[in-house]
């Protein structure tokens, strides 16, 4: 596997000499965007886990859905169309990882006049962790997420049981 450090000053991809040890879990968001509208808080947010180095956005890909259920990718750099870089720090951010198939499979899932953004990320804090065990001789034999609601509803439940 070709590592990559993706830069948010710069937007493109240089080669980085790290090996497979040094790469945190990979994971993959897909949003729906009602009426195809980025708003700025999550763009901020994100921007900012980057530059601290939380996350490494490996792909970025946003797509709007027709009325009539075509499917077609946006230009990162002006959403909307005012010919300002909207996004120029994502700009070129492409590993691969995603293809054209991934891309329908998600848009499949919004509703017609909405967009659907797809997001490749690494967990950057957590590569020097499972390196670290892997250097002991510990090995990462299994991984996964709990989704929000589940967590949201534990703990709503913990508390009515507390109550």
């Amino acid at each position: 596997m070709s590592a990559y450090r993706w830069t948010s000053t710069s937007g493109s991809a240089e080669e980085d000499p790290m090996t497979q040890l040094d790469v945190g879990p990979i994971d993959y968001l897909a949003v729906e965007l009602p009426g195809a509208r980025l708003q700025g808080q999550g763009l901020a947010a994100l921007v900012d886990l980057t530059d601290r180095g939380i996350i490494r956005i490996l792909d970025l890909v946003v797509a709007t859905v027709g009325e009539d259920g075509s499917v077609a990718a946006v230009e990162l750099t002006d959403l909307d169309g005012d010919g300002e870089l909207d996004l120029a720090v994502f700009e070129g951010v492409r590993s691969g990882l995603l293809d054209d198939d991934d891309l329908a499979e998600s848009a499949a899932l919004v509703e017609p006049g909405n967009a659907i953004a797809l997001l490749v990320y690494e967990n950057t804090w957590a590569g020097p962790f499972v390196a670290a065990m892997r250097e002991v001789g510990a090995e990462v034999i299994a991984s996964g997420r709990i989704p929000a609601e589940d967590v949201i509803a534990a703990l709503d439940a913990l508390d009515a049981a507390q109550a």
